[in-house]
Order: structure tokens, then sequence, then C-alpha cells
């Protein structure tokens, strides 16, 4: 490890290349993300910021999301075979998923920016 750059209460640890490949917090940042995270099993650990910020806004992927309309578009015309309303089905459950992970991972950086400040 070769030096750190401050960014806002953060530190970085950055290797020769100038990767961030470590985290430096003052002790009471420490522990007040320590405590909220033994105690918040919403809480998605283990990700980096910008992994955190991706998932925040993610979206259904194109292909699906126009499948998605397609057969919602069917459904509201009443003409749904069985199996396109199991895929509809299935659609909609990933992005009932999809939405939780989202929610999480705004939910997860709100508790990282209050914890640093």
């Amino acid at each position: 490890m070769t030096k750190s750059k401050t960014i806002g209460a953060v530190q970085y640890v950055t290797n020769q290349q100038g990767e961030r490949v470590g985290v430096l917090l003052d002790l009471e940042t420490y522990q007040r993300l320590a405590k909220v995270a033994a105690a918040d099993e919403e809480l998605l650990i283990g990700l980096s910021l910008e992994e955190l910020q991706a998932l925040a806004t993610t979206q259904l992927a194109a292909a699906e999301q126009i499948q998605l309309n397609e057969l919602l578009a069917q459904h509201a015309e009443g003409q749904l075979a069985a199996e396109a309303r199991a895929k509809l089905d299935q659609l909609l459950t990933q992005v009932d998923y999809l939405n939780i992970l989202k929610t999480r991972a705004r939910y997860t950086l709100q508790q990282l920016h209050g914890a640093s400040r």
C-alpha cells in the first residue's frame, strides 16, 4: 500500500497503480457503521460505494423490458395464453426482486452517508 486519497470523510488506500484497495474511516464512523450493520439485516454489506450506486440505478435488461411490455399489453387485451401468463408472472417476480435490491442499495447508501457525517 502506497498512499491514501481523501474524498470527503472517507480515505481510500491505493496500490502503486492508483487503484482503490481499501478504505480508512475515523473510529467514530467505523463504530457507527459496525453498530448499524450488526443490527440491520437490510444493509447490503461487502459492496463498494460504486457497486451500491450501480445497483441502486439498475434496470431490467432491455430485451426483458420489451417482452414485459408486450405481455402486459396482451394481458390488458385479454389475449394471454397460459404459457405467456407464466412468463409474465416470472418477469413480474424478477422486477419485484430487482426493486427490493435497488431499495436496499439506496438504503445502504443513505446509512453510509449518514454515518460518515
